[in-house]
């Protein structure tokens, strides 16, 4: 039986250009990570607000929120405490400015924040490339 205790609210942005999709790795709490750029809804503060918090913190960019694009409807237990339930949100954003950067090669970390982003084209966007159950079946559904 599971033992959930709170939700976990997460924000995703879906920032697509030219035919690609801005992709983060990471690694957090030791855990080798590909994802979408987002994170935690913090007390207080909405949905929209948290992606645009979440933009700036990680890539230094504004970013503008479109449409929404998914919820998870099925429950998903967090991978870094049992107690956690996970809602993830996605929504499509548009980058105000690119000045960021950006890796060719995952996981090629340029300074000592264990993070990079990357454009993926979206011909070569697979499901099993994300690290996470929720973001597999939020690539599922772009490539649909």
């Amino acid at each position: 039986m599971l033992d959930l205790e709170r939700f976990n609210v997460r924000v995703y942005g879906l920032c697509i250009k030219q035919g690609k999709i801005l992709i983060t790795d990471e690694i957090r709490g030791g855990t080798k990570m590909t994802k979408f750029p987002g994170g935690g809804l913090e007390y207080g503060e909405g949905l929209t607000d948290a992606l645009k918090r979440e933009f700036q913190e990680e890539l230094g960019v504004d970013i503008e929120v479109n449409d929404f694009f998914y919820i998870n409807d099925f429950l998903q237990v967090s991978s870094f405490d049992q107690r956690d339930q996970m809602l993830s949100v996605y929504y499509f954003v548009t980058l105000q400015s690119e000045a960021f950067e950006v890796s060719e090669i995952p996981f090629h970390f340029k300074t000592e924040e264990p993070q990079c982003f990357r454009w993926l084209d979206l011909k070569e966007l697979k499901s099993d490339g994300f690290t996470f159950p929720i973001d597999q079946v939020v690539v599922d559904k772009l490539k649909k």
